[in-house]
């Protein structure tokens, strides 16, 4: 059958969205006057003999002569013509309009039902996510413990269909906007002040953990090879940055030991992912090179760096030119990808480059976005990484229980206990390492009035919780080997690297705001002593330009009496903060706050009022709507 003939026939269908009877006549007259009857019929034979048989031609005839009102075919009749289907795929093209598929049988019904069991599927997910972080957050939990729980007892309902992870869908799409947007809000001097301890940890400590982790690991599981185990060594080696912040940093935790745990988390990946590479490459059958090893660690930290940085330079460049919110927000969006995918084409670390263009947008981000720009950011950026985070976190919490229901029950509760004493073994070596190389006065420099070298080294042993780099390693083994066996011991490495993952964000999770009371280490006073310095100073820059402007603006000095004195004010205020936290004038400033924002509800309640009552038009509403939620936003701030 010509082409022309079949988009001919897809007008057709268009056209009968006019909707009337008749013309659903005519459009079934110039068909058949188009086509003719024996075309008509063998297009239906055809299609109807890939799906079920008589019945299945005429459903098939039914959708292309008879179809009310839909729409055109949603297929490819050229290959239902031609009697083909794609290469390696045996199904039959579903060439039905929607109405058609939702009232047939066969693999199109089928197909259908998938897609909407996974749409529900996904759904349900996120609304598990917002209720256990509800939760959470009502119970003083951080959300990542508690959404690892609660996909643990979701996992134990019958009936609970367990979820087939891409591993493509962890590494390509959700693990770079995690890594950018954590190193997008690193802040590099500090990084940069700590890189001798965060090179000690995130290169010594990881090489380390994976010949500790493999060592143990082929001694507890029978005849498991050492480039298998070494493969599990790898994935359980790295901390994971996300799980670390977003445990750590909602418990006071102090500054400086936040930003080793997160130069650590940034730069341990391609540490791990490295020795998990090579470790792969000799289990299927390739042979190791330590010269070869070397070099391929050497070109993905040197080429990850080097393409990281010259992606963040052209976006730097691109956004400093650009003054639209939508299109900022967009490439921002987009850089991580960017990055991430331009160093794994060209042989080089996507994960370091993915970090390293987060860095230095990041650390630029005040010259190259506005204000807009940067708050409207924030907001997406973090319900992005909230999303993110919340659907791994309940996704492997849920896997446990599904995987360890498909396995006899000795072998499935010896596989949870090779995973616990690998989960120690962990703990230790990381405890060992820090304490070795860390605790000395000149590498851990604090004030006299902050907790010390020993206090520090505690909270950094037991903060090395396990995440989303762990998970997707695990999920990327191979199947199978180039001569056609199964990898070798893959479920068992899963189920491991499962239990670490869930045994140390729960296990050191819960026990960490313990342990961080007990050492009271809740008060960062270096910090909040920078804090009130440049807030001091930005105010006297602001009273210096307030008092130049005084000659320069004659008709406007009530004005400018009035910005002054609130300056003033304002560097009052701070001096008191610096000498007194917990000052009766903080207590009164927290007062002012609630009845400033009583005053702005009421604001905002009569604008919803004048908009119901016709006076003013949903336009307005949301313009003046903007300024009282700025006006808010700043007050919180």
């Amino acid at each position: 059958m010509p082409f022309l003939e079949i988009d001919a026939l897809g007008e057709l269908h268009r056209a009968r969205d006019v909707g009337e009877e008749d013309g659903d006549q005519l459009a079934l007259t110039l068909e058949r006057a188009l086509l003719g009857e024996d075309l008509l019929d063998q297009v239906a034979r055809r299609v109807g003999a890939r799906l079920e048989g008589d019945g299945g031609r005429r459903e098939a005839r039914a959708a292309l002569v008879a179809e009310p009102r839909s729409g055109r075919v949603l297929v490819s009749t050229r290959l239902a013509v031609h009697g083909t289907a794609p290469s390696g795929d045996s199904r039959p093209p579903c060439i039905l309009a929607p109405h058609a598929i939702a009232a047939s049988r066969g693999p199109c019904r089928e197909e259908r039902n998938r897609s909407v069991q996974s749409a529900e599927l996904i759904l349900g997910l996120l609304i598990a996510v917002a209720a256990l972080v509800t939760i959470a957050r009502r119970l003083g939990i951080a959300y990542p413990i508690f959404l690892v729980i609660g996909g643990l007892l979701l996992g134990l309902v019958p009936g609970v269909p367990r979820i087939e992870i891409d591993p493509d869908l962890i590494f390509l799409v959700v693990l770079p906007p995690l890594l950018y947007i954590a190193a997008f809000f690193t802040p590099v001097t500090s990084l940069r002040a700590n890189l001798g301890i965060i090179g000690s940890l995130a290169i010594g400590l990881v090489i380390a953990t994976a010949l500790a982790a493999a060592a143990v690991a082929r001694a507890l599981i029978v005849g498991m090879t050492w480039p298998v185990a070494l493969a599990l060594g790898a994935i359980v080696a790295p901390p994971d940055e996300i799980a670390a912040t977003a445990i750590a940093a909602r418990l006071g935790v102090p500054r400086r030991i936040m930003t080793i745990l997160e130069g650590e988390s940034l730069l341990n990946d391609a540490t791990a992912l490295t020795i998990y590479s090579v470790a792969i490459a000799a289990a299927v059958g390739g042979s190791f090179s330590p010269t070869s090893a070397a070099a391929t660690f050497a070109l993905a930290i040197v080429g990850g760096l080097a393409i990281g940085v010259a992606v963040g330079w052209v976006i730097a460049h691109i956004r400093s030119r650009i003054e639209d919110t939508p299109v900022e927000i967009t490439i921002s969006l987009l850089t991580p990808y960017a990055a991430f995918l331009s160093a794994e084409r060209l042989g080089a670390s996507g994960v370091i480059a993915t970090v390293a263009a987060g860095l230095y947008l990041g650390h630029l981000r005040s010259r190259i976005m506005g204000a807009d720009a940067r708050l409207t950011g924030r907001a997406v950026w973090e319900t992005i990484t909230f999303l993110l985070n919340g659907f791994v976190f309940l996704v492997t919490g849920l896997e446990v229980p599904l995987l360890l229901r498909s396995l006899a029950p000795a072998l499935a509760m010896r596989l949870v206990g090779i995973g616990i004493a690998v989960s120690l073994v962990l703990i230790l070596v990381r405890a060992l390492w820090i304490f070795g190389t860390l605790v000395v006065p000149q590498m851990i420099r604090r004030r006299k009035d902050a907790p010390g070298p020993v206090a520090n080294a505690l909270v950094l042993s037991w903060a090395g919780m396990r995440g989303v780099v762990s998970l997707a390693a695990a999920l990327a083994l191979p199947t199978s080997l180039p001569a056609g066996g199964p990898f070798p011991a893959r479920e068992a490495l899963v189920i491991v690297t499962l239990t670490v993952i869930v045994f140390t964000l729960v296990g050191q999770g819960l026990t960490l705001p313990w342990l961080i009371r007990a050492l009271r280490l809740g008060a960062d006073v270096e910090v909040r002593g920078h804090d009130a310095s440049a807030r001091q100073r930005l105010l006297e820059a602001a009273t210096r330009r307030i008092h130049e402007l005084y000659p320069v603006w004659p008709g406007h000095r009530p004005l400018l009496d009035r910005l002054r004195e609130t300056y003033e004010h304002r560097a009052e205020h701070v001096e008191r903060q610096r000498e007194d936290p917990a000052s009766e004038e903080d207590r009164e400033l927290i007062e002012h706050r609630e009845i400033k924002r009583a005053v702005i509800d009421a604001e905002r309640e009569a604008l919803l009022r004048l908009r119901t009552e016709g006076e003013i038009d949903d336009e307005v509403l949301r313009n003046l709507e903007r300024e009282l939620d700025l006006e808010e936003r700043r007050m919180d701030a």
